[in-house]
């Protein structure tokens, strides 16, 4: 990564941010294009958040990636989002463009769609039911991703039923909203579970979904990956589900952003993601 005073310039937002692989990420497509530039960590409260956002054109930036919690307040802040941004009520990348305007995107579809994809090539959404479990912005960004790829049905299993309903609500006819308590029942005759809650994440309490209506032929993927192979998907495996963990989601979000940054079209391969599982390992966090 080079970083002359003429090289481009981009940052990631978050509250904290020190845990974010995505200079790390950045950095090695950086390297291995010998692009001018830097992707840098940019640790700012919430309640400064709008304001740093806004000076970003005056600063130099093209660009920033937007990380929690200020993923629905760059939303507000933006001059301009684009359609699934909006129905997604979130941003996740800014670009600067020329007139010093912030345009924001939401990546996160994508790189949910992208990582099912590459690592199970057969898949398709249009298939058997999807459970959707939570009702974040995690859990917006990919149910919107399944809508508009053409899901037949879309359960939303949330601890909190209102929120549940109020996803399952925007999504439409596509969408139902279940009860926690019947979590288990959700999955029969399902084709794809995905938890995108922090449940099962290190540190944190395990998801506690019996698999046991959950059809062998069914995807499994977790968002969460640190531990890369949660109890979730260790479990699905041995039962005999295809599994998905959730790191590939992270690298392929970041593609469409480095392209309009840096004017470049990078590839997950597989050197890049064994430096980000190094890392992982090495630092353990999520």
């Amino acid at each position: 990564m080079r970083n002359s005073a003429a090289g481009r310039i981009v940052g990631i937002f978050g509250w904290p941010v020190a845990h974010s692989r995505s200079p790390l990420l950045h950095g090695f497509w950086l390297d291995l294009h010998g692009i001018d530039g830097a992707y840098v960590p940019l640790t700012v409260a919430p309640e400064h958040f709008e304001q740093a956002l806004r000076i970003l054109p005056r600063l130099g930036f093209v660009g920033a990636n937007v990380t929690v919690p200020h993923k629905e307040a760059a939303l507000e802040a933006v001059d301009e989002a684009d359609e699934l941004a909006r129905r997604i009520g979130a941003v996740n990348t800014v670009v600067v463009r020329g007139d010093g305007s912030l345009h924001g995107s939401n990546t996160d579809a994508f790189g949910f769609l992208e990582n099912l994809r590459e690592s199970v090539p057969d898949w398709t959404p249009a298939g058997d039911p999807a459970v959707v479990v939570g009702a974040g912005g995690a859990a917006r960004a990919i149910a919107f991703a399944l809508a508009d790829s053409g899901a037949p049905e879309i359960r939303i299993v949330n601890r909190t039923a209102a929120r549940a309903k109020a996803l399952a609500g925007e999504l439409g006819p596509v969408a139902q909203a279940w009860p926690w308590a019947d979590r288990a029942g959700s999955l029969n005759e399902a084709g794809l579970l995905v938890n995108t809650t922090k449940l099962g994440m290190e540190g944190e309490a395990p998801l506690g979904l019996p698999l046991d209506a959950l059809p062998r032929e069914a995807v499994v993927t977790d968002a969460v990956y640190v531990p890369l192979h949660t109890a979730l998907l260790v479990e699905a495996a041995a039962r005999g589900n295809r599994v998905v963990d959730g790191l590939g989601m992270l690298l392929h979000q970041a593609r469409p952003g480095f392209e309009a940054w840096f004017g470049v079209a990078p590839a997950v391969t597989d050197e890049l993601r064994a430096r980000i599982e190094a890392d992982l390992k090495g630092l353990s966090r999520p």
